[in-house]
């Protein structure tokens, strides 16, 4: 009997590859953890082949699981393909490109580049996601991105063969303080001078949080962290009212506050890249949303 498999099925057993735990798996798709396993369950069903095995009190894929988890993320690209090809037939590139980006590339890089398409090609549908680096990749892999702007600076993402990089930008990390504040001079930033400064952070386990950190127990201090937050909007207005310090990414200085930047004596800088899934079938719509990123005026070289 032939097997008909389920889009939906093969999504779910997809994810599970990427993101390790039915748990994970449900998380990200809105559902419950008995959910997910049943309808992994009914997946091993349909096609008369065990698909997982339990160890312990986690699942992990077998031999065949595997294959089909790997092959099926190049199916569902496939699918979706023929969809936006049958919508465009004869027309200009059509269909719903998911584009996703950290935090200061949103209003730096995919706002202005979704402003020109939505004039360029209103026919073209573009879902912006906010996606800090360490879940962009994540997202890419298991089909809920179709393009990202993200770094493979400084952050803990396996890349392998199946992930197509596009350079796009180098962006220093500088450190903000108060327009009247000491530090506010000219040339360039020993951290360690900051040791006893009150200091911004972004959320726990962040990509910036992380990076900051490290940067600061390099510079031989612990820093004391008054505030946290995961919009950096928020950290500049903090800093503008003279409550702390903050490293931050020089994208994500918005010229709106009053706050002054020092490059860091030790330059770090971050690689900013676009990434698309390599097994993917091409798109046209994909193609015009990264021409359209790449071709950004002022990105920072």
């Amino acid at each position: 009997m032939d097997v008909m498999l389920n889009p939906w099925r093969l999504s779910l057993l997809s994810r599970l590859d990427t993101l390790g735990t039915v748990r994970a798996v449900a998380k990200a798709a809105n559902l419950s953890a008995s959910s997910v396993s049943q309808q992994l369950a009914v997946l091993e069903a349909e096609t008369r082949t065990q698909l997982l095995e339990r160890t312990g009190r986690r699942v992990r894929l077998t031999p065949a699981g595997l294959m089909l988890a790997r092959r099926a993320r190049a199916i569902l690209d496939h699918m979706d393909t023929v969809e936006a090809e049958l919508r465009g037939l004869g027309e200009a590139p059509a269909g719903l490109v998911r584009l996703g980006a950290f935090q200061s590339a949103i209003h730096t890089i995919a706002v202005p580049a979704v402003t020109r398409l939505a004039r360029s090609h209103p026919q073209l549908d573009i879902e912006l996601l906010e996606l800090e680096p360490h879940v962009s990749m994540p997202a890419l892999r298991v089909g809920d991105a179709d393009v990202i702007v993200t770094t493979t600076d400084f952050v803990e993402q396996p890349l392998g063969p199946d992930i197509d990089l596009v350079p796009l930008a180098t962006d220093p990390i500088v450190l903000v303080v108060p327009p009247g504040h000491p530090a506010a001079g000219r040339g360039p930033a020993d951290l360690a001078a900051y040791a006893s400064e009150p200091w911004v952070f972004d959320i726990p386990q962040s990509y910036m949080a992380n990076l900051a950190t490290r940067l600061c127990r390099e510079a031989g201090f612990e820093p004391r962290v008054v505030a946290r937050f995961s919009n950096y909007m928020m950290t500049l207005q903090h800093v503008e009212a003279g409550l702390a310090i903050a490293l931050l990414p020089g994208l994500a200085v918005d010229k709106r506050y009053r706050v002054a930047t020092r490059e860091l004596a030790t330059p770090v800088n971050r690689s900013i890249t676009a990434a698309i899934r390599r097994g993917s079938a091409p798109r046209a719509a994909v193609d015009l949303v990264l021409e359209a990123i790449r071709s950004h005026p002022e990105l920072p070289l």
